[in-house]
Parts: C-alpha cells; structure tokens; sequence
C-alpha cells in the first residue's frame, strides 16, 4: 500500500479466522473496536522489530469483524508469517487511516489484484449503487468476491483476465479494456493496485479526457 508519514500506534489484536482464498491469497479476520470510512489503511506487524506494512481494510464498516486481504510475498518479513497464523494468535494493527475514501455518487473503481480490496469494503459498506468494478488479474481464480460481487453487480463488474480465458472475462489487461472504450463518463475514477498500473492507467484516462481532479489512487508495493 502507499506510504503515510503520520505516526499511528499498533495495539494487539486477537486473529478469529485466516483462510486462503486463493493460492497464496488470505483473507484474516479480527474483531475491532474502532470506526472507519470505507478505502481506509491500517497498519499491520507481529512484532516490534520490524516495521508494519500498510493494507486497506477489506469488511464493509457496518462488519463487526475487520478483514484484511492480503498475498504472500515469499520473501517477504511479514506475509509468510501472517499466513501461517491461527485463530487466537495476535496481530500489531494501527487504528484507521487514509483520505483514499468511497464516495456515495456514480464512479468507476479500477483495481487489479488484491487492489480490490478498497473496493470490496465500499462496497460491502452500501456504496455500491451507481458504480463500475473493473477488476484485472492474471489467472481466473484470482477473481476474488466474484459470486457476489457479480450477483450484485451484473454489467457492472468487469473481470480482465490476461493469462487464461472464459466466456465471461475480458481477454487482456484492465488497460487493454479501458484503451477499447470509446467514450468514458464524467464521473470520478478511482485506481487501486501496483505504481505501474495506477500509473499507466492514470495516464490513459488523462489522454481519454478524464480531468486529473477527477482521478484518485492508491497504490500497492
């Protein structure tokens, strides 16, 4: 996730569930005691010793539990041990942060990966009317949320997949999808996912007229 220079303290917290939905891709869960806006960060370590990494919270805010999507890095100091946690263990998480927020009006979320995330709390949190999900990723089982998001969503939510194919996904990047579309509305477009992504897809919709103002992003490391 992207970087924020604020200091925001860790409190414990008690995992309830950790479950792989997707190879190498968690969904965790722990109960909260704190509000938040929807494409809001934490801040997440399971010691001291090393410093957190930041992920969107994945639950609607309505959820009594907060869940965090997440996959393994496996070199990484923090992923392959949070994996392999139980229900019970403890977790470093910071309160609620971030100005990357869902707004109630018509918009187009864009996401590739587990950048869906944001996306999947607005739209648990009843901020899904009025929007297009456009979601890319390599391989079809990566299409978290799908049933759902395809129940409440219809039309609305675009699966673009570069690597397999199926009768019902875009053959090819989210880049791919958005350079065929002739005429694109005038609403906000929100970006989630790699510096090279939101990059590449900020630029494409600059030169598709889409007014910068009208653009926000979030970008994962």
């Amino acid at each position: 996730m992207g970087t924020n220079k604020k200091q925001f303290p860790l409190k414990s917290y008690t995992l309830t569930g950790n479950s792989e939905i997707s190879p190498g891709v968690h969904l965790i869960t722990f109960n909260r005691p704190w509000n938040f806006l929807p494409g809001q960060v934490v801040k997440i370590a399971l010691n001291t010793t090393y410093p957190p990494r930041i992920y969107s919270l994945c639950s609607g805010n309505h959820e009594q539990e907060a869940t965090i999507l997440f996959n393994i890095k496996e070199d990484g100091l923090l992923t392959p041990k949070l994996a392999g946690m139980i229900p019970g263990e403890k977790i470093l998480v910071s309160e609620p942060y971030g100005s990357f927020l869902g707004i109630a009006g018509p918009a187009w979320w864009i996401s590739a990966g587990t950048g869906i995330a944001p996306f999947y709390s607005m739209f648990r949190s009843g901020l899904g009317e009025n929007k297009k999900l456009i979601h890319g990723v390599s391989y079809l089982n990566q299409f978290y949320f799908e049933d759902e998001l395809e129940w409440a969503l219809g039309e609305n939510y675009v699966r673009c997949c570069s690597r397999e194919s199926s009768c019902n996904t875009f053959p090819g990047r989210v880049s791919d999808y958005i350079s065929g579309l002739e005429n694109l509305p005038n609403v906000k477009y929100f970006l989630c996912g790699k510096a090279i992504m939101v990059v590449e897809m900020r630029d494409l919709l600059i030169s598709k007229g889409i007014p910068f103002e009208n653009i926000l992003a979030e970008i994962y490391f």
